[in-house]
């Protein structure tokens, strides 16, 4: 498994002020409201509920016993109740996160690759990009949820996390940047190579993970790849048009390029 340690900046000349804004809240969330992922109260009020969505309403249950991907049995906390209307938990999921690893995977990648996407389109324009593909991925997990429902249980399972947004920014970068060269960590070397190898890879590897989860029925250890997949698909299509109206850099000298 690869993963993306830094990237070239050449050519950018706006500092990304809403990427360092995005990666904050998040990291204040995570600390403040939710305890350091202690805070199940907080958690289980504001995550995306599949079976919230499709109805519409808010949802409170108690605590429940469940057998997870090893087959341990836990006990997972109840929903709570929602304080805001239920789809806007499409937005407020996309600033939680279930771990301390989580939160600093998904935050890297932001750091890494969303500094170039904002300065091509503009800040605003990248906010309402980023939110757009957040929202995006969130319905794509949902939908994919009642696709592969095997009982009315697994609705009510919360997701929450950044990755479905970040997966769009990935989406974009990969069409604008795609000769870029990131530096991947491959094993125990660091290596760099262009965008479209180190992003197609990782692409791939959603498709085949989110494909076996597609077969076993299960969320294969609670990772969301439908929202992954539908955040990068949501990405390549939007990019584009957000990006109408912007000035274009000149003519991309890839071999000119040093690190």
């Amino acid at each position: 498994m690869l993963f993306p340690i830094g990237d070239e900046n050449v050519g950018r000349t706006t500092a990304p002020v809403v990427n360092y804004v995005l990666i904050a809240i998040n990291v204040l969330v995570f600390v403040f409201l939710q305890g350091l992922g202690s805070n199940d109260r907080f958690t289980y009020a504001y995550s995306t509920v599949p079976a919230e969505i499709i109805s519409g309403r808010d949802i409170v249950t108690r605590p429940v016993a469940i057998q997870n991907f090893t087959g341990q049995r836990i006990e997972m906390p109840g929903l709570q109740p929602t304080p805001i209307p239920v789809w806007l938990t499409l937005i407020t999921s996309m600033f939680m996160h279930g771990g301390i690893a989580h939160i600093f995977g998904n935050m890297f990648f932001l750091f890494i690759f969303g500094d170039n996407i904002e300065d091509r389109l503009g800040h605003i324009r990248y906010l309402i990009f980023y939110l757009v593909c957040g929202v995006l991925a969130g319905l794509a997990h949902v939908f994919a949820t009642v696709a592969m429902a095997s009982d009315a249980s697994s609705l009510l399972v919360p997701s929450l996390g950044a990755s479905g947004a970040i997966s769009g920014v990935l989406g974009g970068y990969i069409l604008l940047f795609p000769t870029n060269r990131v530096v991947v960590l491959l094993v125990w070397f660091a290596t760099p190579m262009p965008a479209f190898v180190a992003i197609g890879l990782w692409f791939v590897f959603q498709l085949i993970s989110g494909l076996g989860v597609l077969g076993s029925g299960s969320q294969a250890g609670g990772v969301a790849y439908a929202a992954h997949i539908g955040g990068f698909i949501a990405g390549l299509i939007l990019i584009k048009i957000f990006e109408i109206g912007r000035r274009r850099p000149p003519v991309d000298r890839y071999y000119e390029r040093e690190f």
